[in-house]
């Protein structure tokens, strides 16, 4: 046995994919410390993506003083990877729900920081922009994020419509003539895990705009006003957005960036394992080690360990999935590709007594099952 790569997502509540991969290289070198051990922490767009990637491939973070959701001053970063080229936003770095916890405005809520950040990375030379659209505050469609990059978003009486899921009501006319040129010449990932559309009963208002203190009715006009400015990209620039999958991530950030820039909506894990090269990565490795806090049946649905799996089953390579427990309908996660998968934890313990003893648990699995694979 020569080279192991670990590839984890997260663990929720306990434990960041960075943390898990220290934790599972350690025990393999207690064991044998002549094995190899390559880490591809990976993370889903939210909080942890910039770090995740830096980690991984190497690059730095820039920090710049942009706009939250309610328009205040705040310092947010995004990363850049060691080829100078690629950028790694996290959209909750600008827009995030972290900064309205206390006030929450679903109504008033903009994208606009994320806009300046990206607008960064132009100026910084970027011509791959790597978006994660996790922890949103905004439901705004993403014209707050296309207005900090030149597009105006104009009244019947030629007046911007304040930039955000209220404001969406007003919107008559979009001019496109002053967006940034650069965006032509750049390609933009978006990772999102979710296929909700943009507007409609599984749509960003409904399914996601309550948990950003959106009240029942502030969900009718975020709903209709979605609606509204698809109808009007579609009058005014001829794109119909109403059944692109992945559109109502992030209050339907995308949804603006598809309409003014070469954007793709993309997993998450998708995105990761491109922008990381993980097929070179991994094509003279004994086997993987991946994993994530719950591996049950929606782990099949596109989570972490079934991407990697999936990757690494073109290659013929072996994976072992690690997990804090298992959950209902588990074992359908063998017809990906994955060999074996192991429990750190019992369902007696309560999550607090788990959080105590996650990483002591992880390490010692992890000992075992080197130990036994060397035999």
């Amino acid at each position: 046995m020569k080279k192991i790569v670990v590839a984890p997502d997260s663990y929720k509540g306990t434990m960041s994919s960075i943390e898990v991969c220290d934790i599972i290289k350690s025990a393999i070198k207690t064991v044998d410390n002549t094995i190899e051990v390559v880490t591809v922490p990976i993370a889903d767009g939210g909080e942890g993506t910039v770090d995740a990637f830096l980690s991984a491939v190497g690059g730095q973070k820039v920090y710049v003083k942009v706009k939250d959701p309610l328009m205040r001053d705040v310092q947010a970063y995004y990363g850049v990877l060691k080829d100078g080229e690629t950028a790694i936003i996290e959209m909750a770095q600008a827009s995030g729900l972290c900064y309205v916890e206390q006030d929450k405005r679903p109504l008033e809520a903009t994208s606009y920081g994320t806009g300046q950040l990206i607008k960064d990375a132009l100026d910084k030379g970027c011509s791959k922009i790597v978006l994660g659209l996790g922890g949103s505050a905004t439901t705004d469609g993403g014209v707050g994020a296309a207005a900090a990059l030149g597009v105006k978003f104009l009244t019947s009486q030629n007046t911007q419509i304040p930039l955000n899921g209220g404001g969406l009501a007003q919107l008559d006319n979009i001019d496109a003539s002053e967006v940034d040129k650069r965006l032509s010449n750049v390609k933009i990932m978006l990772a999102c895990d979710v296929d909700n559309p943009l507007y409609g009963e599984i749509g960003s208002a409904r399914v996601f705009a309550p948990q950003k203190g959106a009240a029942s009715e502030d969900v009718e006009v975020l709903d209709t006003n979605l609606k509204h400015y698809a109808s009007v990209l579609k009058e005014r620039l001829g794109l119909d957005v109403s059944e692109i999958k992945g559109g109502g991530a992030a209050g339907g950030l995308g949804i603006s960036l598809l309409a003014i820039a070469q954007a793709e909506i993309m997993s998450g894990i998708q995105v990761v394992l491109e922008t990381v090269h993980f097929q070179d990565i991994i094509k003279d490795a004994d086997f993987i080690i991946t994993g994530e806090g719950k591996i049950d049946g929606q782990t099949k649905h596109g989570k972490v360990p079934v991407g990697i799996a999936r990757a690494a089953k073109l290659l013929g390579i072996p994976v072992v999935a690690v997990g804090g427990c298992f959950g209902d309908d588990y074992m359908g996660i063998f017809e990906e590709g994955i060999h074996c998968v192991f429990s750190t934890i019992n369902d007696s313990l309560s999550f607090e007594e788990v959080k105590k003893t996650c990483r002591k648990d992880l390490y010692h699995l992890v000992v075992n099952l080197i130990s036994f694979y060397k035999i």
